[in-house]
């Protein structure tokens, strides 16, 4: 117990949870901490450690009590400190949809779907009390891609003429994304609790702190150009259609959906970079060649064409054939 974070044992305590079993759980790419509490009842939560003051878990509470009040399944609240960076929260299990469908591959279609159908419901909300993921936040994010990994392999770029391509192709996005949707921003097979253990089960919702009013094509991307596992193209195409006959998506869509991937994607590269770089964080390299496959494809589509036509300029055919070359 010597390597929990102090004030654990304390926050556990009040919260009415003293004596429990405390078990570290794998951490993301943050500087949050998850903990699971067993009692000897049989009884299971979340603690949640966001530690000030790189941390702050009034975000996440403010999304979960904004979702759960609508219709959505976002853990319940248990207790809190948030001064301190403590949230006791509901225990989703452990079935996530990237194990659940390691361990049961036949039931890939099944569980998108539902994920899909998840996503549909969300959009026809209303969009929550969040900022807006406007012009700024779409061009500050992918110059992380300039600013990470261009200087990881020792190239040197146009850097204007990436920022100024970016503003030419997602202007037009942000201008017609007004009122827009709640877009949770990492909404993928990671950050997906099936919650009756099946692939038709309800989608619990974790991760979403960050949320923004956006573009409904970015949690689609998020979901269905997964960093982190392998989304067959079929099965892209598929729940991709899926989710604009549900919504009645205008011409536009799947250019916007274009859009915000090669954006995502060029972000992802970047900020997988810095996890490396600056954070002593390597085992984030490996997944940069899946990213940068999706990132290609985005970028064949034509209305990628300013961006394109920079990558093609400045970034070396050998590595983008390599999936962005060796990081050092």
């Amino acid at each position: 117990m010597s390597d929990l974070p102090e004030g654990l044992i304390e926050f556990v305590r009040r919260a009415g949870w003293g004596g429990a079993a405390v078990e570290a759980i794998p951490g993301d790419a943050s500087f949050r901490r998850y903990f699971r509490l067993r009692r000897g009842d049989g009884a299971a939560a979340m603690l949640m450690y966001a530690p000030p003051p790189e941390e702050d878990p009034q975000p996440f509470l403010l999304v979960a009590q904004w979702l759960s009040g609508n219709g959505m399944r976002a853990p319940e609240i248990l207790a809190q400190n948030p001064r301190e960076g403590w949230l006791l929260i509901e225990d989703f299990g452990e079935d996530r949809m990237r194990d659940w469908l390691d361990a049961h591959p036949e039931d890939e279609l099944a569980a998108y779907e539902s994920a899909i159908d998840a996503l549909v419901e969300l959009h026809r909300l209303p969009p929550g009390p969040f900022s807006p993921y406007d012009i700024d936040t779409y061009l500050r994010e992918a110059l992380l891609f300039t600013q990470w990994y261009v200087p990881a392999i020792a190239l040197k770029v146009d850097e204007t003429g990436f920022e100024a391509a970016w503003r030419e192709v997602l202007v037009p996005l942000a201008a017609r994304q007004s009122p827009g949707v709640t877009v949770l921003r990492d909404y993928h097979a990671e950050n997906i609790m099936l919650l009756d253990g099946s692939p038709h089960s309800p989608q619990g919702l974790i991760d979403f702190q960050d949320a923004l009013v956006g573009h409904p094509a970015y949690d689609l991307v998020s979901l269905l150009q997964d960093a982190r596992r392998d989304v067959p193209v079929e099965l892209e195409a598929v729940m991709l259609a899926r989710y604009t006959a549900s919504i009645g998506a205008d011409h536009e869509f799947g250019g916007d959906y274009a859009r915000l991937g090669a954006q995502r994607n060029a972000k992802i590269v970047g900020i997988f970079t810095r996890l490396h770089r600056r954070d002593g964080k390597p085992r984030y390299l490996s997944l940069i060649p899946r990213v940068w496959a999706a990132m290609e494809r985005d970028l064949a589509h034509p209305a990628l064409e300013p961006v394109a036509r920079w990558f093609d300029a400045n970034i070396p055919e050998n590595l983008r054939r390599s999936g962005g070359g060796t990081i050092v």
